[in-house]
Formats: structure tokens, C-alpha cells, sequence
């Protein structure tokens, strides 16, 4: 079976407005992160994870600590697109694969990756692994 057949996965629908697009009047390449973030909180959502409900009862946060990004096809004012956040290992850190597709010829527009670790605070002590609930509501 296929990683992508096996892990967690979610996919949001989007479009895109015109205050995301550069003086190129294309999508600002920051822009894409903000679009990954839209597909991981429903990712976490649909694992029943509320990550901020989470860092009040424990005091473990999340934090990105590594993000990156492909850009293949420039998307562009009103384009419809489907962001899909998939979990890749969620032992030591939560690793997730996004991937942008257009909406009606599935063009790969973007892809990504991005790591967090979970974190003591106020110590702001890394943790050297997920907590276990976290953890398994992520199927790892």
C-alpha cells in the first residue's frame, strides 16, 4: 500500500481572491503557506485535534520548524483549487506533504512539506517526542 493510500489525509476547497495575488497578478508565494495552514487545521479537525483547545489543558505547543515549497503553475485571480494536507510521520515530529491542484484539469500547482515538534511552554522545552494522543489520532 502507498503512503498516500495508508496516512491520514484531508482536502480543502479553494478560491483564490485578489488580494492574494503579487504586481505579477499571480498567487504571492508566501501565499501558499497561508493555504497549507487552511489544509493542516482541517487535517487536525478531522483527526478531532484542536491544537489551540490542546496547548491550554497541557501546555504543549506545535511549531512549525520547517516548512517548503515547490511552485510549479502559478495560480491566479478566482482560481478554484484543492489543497491537500497528508500525514507523513507523527513519532518525533509531525511531518505533513501538501499538494495544490487546480480545480477542473487537477494541474499539480504546488507542493510542500512542513515539520513541527511539540514544545514545553513557558520552558519552551522541546519535546523529544509527539505526545501519544497526538500521536494516534494522527494514526502513527
Amino acid at each position: 500500500m502507498k503512503n498516500s493510500e495508508r496516512n491520514k489525509s484531508c482536502e480543502v476547497r479553494l478560491t483564490v481572491p485578489f488580494h492574494d495575488l503579487d504586481p505579477m497578478h499571480i498567487v504571492w508565494h508566501g501565499n501558499y503557506l497561508k493555504y497549507f495552514d487552511v489544509a493542516r487545521f482541517a487535517l487536525f479537525d478531522s483527526c478531532g485535534i484542536d491544537l489551540y483547545e490542546y496547548s491550554k489543558k497541557t501546555n504543549i505547543l506545535f511549531p512549525v520548524i520547517k516548512t517548503s515549497t515547490k511552485h510549479i503553475i502559478a495560480l491566479r485571480d478566482r482560481d478554484e483549487l484543492i489543497c491537500k494536507a497528508t500525514v507523513i510521520e507523527a513519532r518525533i515530529k509531525i511531518v505533513l506533504d501538501f499538494e495544490i491542484r487546480r480545480v477542473g484539469n487537477s494541474e499539480i500547482c504546488a507542493k510542500g512539506r512542513s515539520d513541527q515538534v511539540a514544545v514545553r511552554f513557558p520552558e519552551m522545552e522541546m519535546m523529544l517526542e509527539i505526545p501519544d494522543d497526538i500521536r494516534m489520532a494522527l494514526g502513527f
